[in-house]
């Protein structure tokens, strides 16, 4: 499973880079909005750091605006992906974009009719929403275990990333049922280190070193 860091902050993206844990990048105008930068300059920095797919999103919403703001975003920096929401005009950008060898992640999808669509349309990625449809009392994971056995009884080659993802459990649910990539913020990424029974562990092995009196250096 691939890890892409859904934020648009440097710091926190650069700490989980060194580490190894970042295949890729997700940005959206929220997400922008917080890192308080300009698009374009906090893009490339992004796109220097990562060598994966680093997602940009048009925020026109016709498809000839979306078309020519991908063609923009894509001249960042070679690891662009477009982001287009998912509507008719949305897939129509994308079939275009994706028709000129870009990259193409079809963001908000919300069923497995849209990402089947999304897939016909030739997006790259499609990132069904998690935490918003359990926000609403729909069973998030059901969706990407329907889009993974829809792709794969039709050998789509559209990946399958998770999106708005709120726990370790999701990614953990998300890994098991076989989605290709997980888009979490840094927090919830590490946050997958963490059980109490190992801070338990390791607080009952400091005090017995401690005991001992010795030292390795």
């Amino acid at each position: 499973m691939k890890f892409f860091v859904d934020t648009a902050d440097v710091a926190a993206i650069r700490e989980l880079n060194d580490l190894g844990m970042v295949d890729g990048v997700t940005t959206n105008p929220s997400l922008i909005l917080k890192s308080g930068r300009d698009i374009l300059e906090v893009t490339k920095e992004i796109c220097d750091i990562v060598e994966g797919p680093v997602s940009a999103e048009v925020v026109a919403l016709k498809a000839e605006d979306m078309i020519r703001e991908g063609e923009h975003l894509v001249k960042i920096a070679p690891n662009i992906t477009v982001k287009v929401p998912l509507t008719w005009d949305g897939l129509k950008a994308c079939k275009a974009l994706s028709s000129q060898g870009h990259k193409v992640n079809v963001t908000l999808c919300f069923s497995a009719a849209q990402a089947i669509l999304a897939a016909k349309a030739g997006a790259t990625f499609i990132s069904p929403f998690i935490g918003r449809l359990d926000d609403i009392n729909f069973d998030g994971m059901e969706l990407i275990a329907q889009i993974r056995e829809i792709y794969d009884n039709y050998d789509f080659q559209t990946q399958i990333l998770a999106a708005s993802i709120r726990s370790v459990n999701h990614i953990t649910d998300a890994a098991r049922i076989g989605a290709d990539v997980i888009t979490a913020p840094p927090a919830v990424i590490k946050a997958m280190a963490n059980h109490v029974l190992t801070d338990k562990g390791l607080e009952q092995f400091t005090a017995d070193w401690a005991k001992t009196g010795q030292k390795i250096v």
